[in-house]
């Protein structure tokens, strides 16, 4: 199950050669003559819709969810997918009240949002911030998670496979926004084609060559406790899932800053124009409804193929060394079971993915660098070739260091037995909140002043932390009662990290307002955007597809509530 047939390698090379040729072509047909550095980083103008949504999957699809979201299909099940799901409703509130904001405003970069509504210490101390974010938690997590899968299914080397896929994303990454962009359509094909071909082959071994309706059925029925999308507090996965906390809580807070108030996942719009770029969010909405049934699906036919023994996976398939069920090991399990060529086809799609989301987060860390900081604290007469040469060196710089981390403490923090992506989500959460706030008061409300906004991001840090130990201080089981606290798997009482979110969320709202209203009455007067609200009228067809996305949504919480 852990090797590839020449056949498979074959199919792989195929496909390397067909997104490096197209990288090639798009980056001579396309490229500016004049060297300009928002062309390069943003790809300004370039980009149509289909390759804004398209590169916006690809960027947030990667090892993170074909692995880490299919072993939580496996343990947790279908209601894993609420993170996808909830996703598509966010992209539809980015793409309504967020984008006009930004693009009003002429603004390309996070930091350069916090700079010019707030100012340039709150700027620059962010921009520090998410460049040690992006290199130390999400380039490095991504790279050490995709390549353990990939040598998982090949059998080659872990070492090798990092620095492959660190160089096949450099080589990307080089060419700029505008080859990230297009050459993630090509990814996304092979992303989508291979999660479905997967999916196919799960739900046809489940209904023994009898088809996927057949398969889904059995499914169904066979593993019914996978198939909740609202957990009760009784539930051992409550602490994953809290519950409503998924519709009306922690939830749209973790993907409202993932999706609105994120370099790596805006910057693929901020070069449009508004209409383009809504129509690019709106497309990325529907692939997000897609999603679980490429990633979520097939982790919960695994954990049915195991428990009903059919044979091609078992229960010691995913066992680490030291004899601990891996969730993570589902995924590739899987992959492992499709025929010569087919498999091949596969590990090109897992290999896009992760690719794709280094090249993306690449090119952030160096959009990030190069404007926020190298030009305004270094260079500030920087040309704009200089600054591209900059933006390149930050690329290879960058991956050189997620490799060093990778290898160094990669297995230590991500390594097997540890279910990846909920750990992600978690620890992404101890800053999500208070960023948020400084972000959504930064928008709508013209008094929230700069020391507000340092209060949200430390301040609701802080807090995050000491909710985290609070167990250790004192006993939380009365809270058991109205669902904000559940026992680990020590018996201790703790608040599911959802919640969590949402109390440090208010928290640090609370704090701005006094915060601001007091300077306000000291006659300190902010930096106001310009906010009109004819910006947030949207097109009939964008409110006619908003509507499908919504209607899709309700059905299916109805159906599998």
């Amino acid at each position: 199950m852990s090797t590839l047939h020449t056949y498979d390698y074959i199919v792989f090379l195929v496909y390397f050669i067909i997104v490096a040729s197209y990288g090639f072509w798009i980056y001579y047909k396309k490229k500016s003559a004049s060297g300009d550095s928002k062309d390069y980083f943003l790809a300004e103008g370039s980009l149509t819709w289909w390759a804004i949504g398209a590169s916006l999957i690809a960027s947030n699809i990667s090892a993170e969810q074909m692995i880490g979201m299919s072993g939580s299909g496996f343990k947790l099940g279908l209601a894993i997918s609420a993170y996808e799901w909830m996703a598509a409703a966010t992209l539809i509130i980015v793409a309504v009240f967020f984008m006009p904001v930004y693009l009003k405003n002429k603004i390309f970069t996070m930091p350069q949002f916090l700079s010019q509504r707030y100012n340039s210490k709150v700027a620059m101390i962010m921009a520090v911030f998410w460049l040690m974010l992006y290199i130390v938690v999400n380039l490095m997590s991504i790279l050490y998670l995709g390549a353990l899968a990939i040598s998982g299914i090949s059998g080659l080397n872990i070492t090798l496979c990092i620095l492959a896929l660190a160089l096949f994303a450099i080589f990307i990454t080089l060419g700029g926004m505008k080859v990230i962009g297009y050459t993630d359509v090509i990814q996304v094909f092979f992303l989508v084609l291979g999660g479905l071909v997967a999916t196919y082959l799960a739900l046809n071994l489940i209904s023994g060559g009898q088809g996927i309706a057949k398969g889904f059925a059995m499914l169904k029925d066979g593993a019914s406790e996978h198939f909740h999308l609202i957990f009760k507090k009784d539930n051992p996965n409550y602490m994953d899932l809290p519950g409503l906390s998924v519709l009306i809580g922690g939830m749209w807070i973790a993907n409202l800053s993932y999706w609105g108030c994120n370099q790596y996942i805006t910057q693929r719009a901020l070069g449009a124009s508004l209409p383009v770029a809504r129509s690019g969010l709106l497309f990325a909405a529907f692939l997000k409804m897609l999603m679980p049934v490429i990633v979520v699906v097939p982790g919960i036919a695994v954990y049915y193929i195991v428990k009903k023994d059919l044979g091609g996976i078992s229960a010691n398939h995913l066992l680490t060394s030291s004899g601990v069920q891996d969730p993570n090991k589902a995924y590739p399990a899987l992959l492992g079971l499709l025929p010569i060529g087919l498999k091949g086809l596969s590990f090109a799609a897992l290999t896009a993915a992760i690719v794709a989301s280094l090249a993306g987060k690449a090119n952030s860390i160096a959009t990030i660098f190069t404007l926020d900081i190298y030009k305004k604290a270094f260079n500030q007469q920087a040309s704009e070739a200089k600054m591209v040469n900059v933006g390149k060196v930050t690329v290879v710089v960058s991956m050189l260091l997620a490799v060093l981390l990778s290898l160094i403490v990669g297995d230590a923090l991500m390594g097997e037995g540890k279910q990846g992506f909920q750990y992600i989500q978690e620890y992404t959460g101890f800053v999500s909140p208070g960023i948020f706030a400084m972000f959504i008061l930064g928008f709508f409300w013209k008094k929230t002043t700069s020391n507000a906004a340092l209060f949200a991001t430390i301040g609701g840090f802080i807090v995050s932390v000491l909710l985290k130990f609070l167990p250790a201080w004192t006993d939380l089981s009365p809270l058991y009662e109205y669902g904000w606290a559940v026992a680990n798997k020590k018996g201790v009482f703790e608040i599911p990290f959802m919640d969590r979110m949402l109390v440090v969320f208010a928290f640090c709202l609370l704090g701005m307002y006094f915060i601001s209203v007091y300077e306000n009455k000291k006659g300190i007067v902010p930096n106001g955007l310009e906010v009109d609200t004819k910006m947030f009228r949207v097109s009939t067809p964008f409110a006619i597809g908003s509507m499908m996305i919504i209607a899709l949504l309700v059905a299916l919480y109805t159906a599998f509530w």
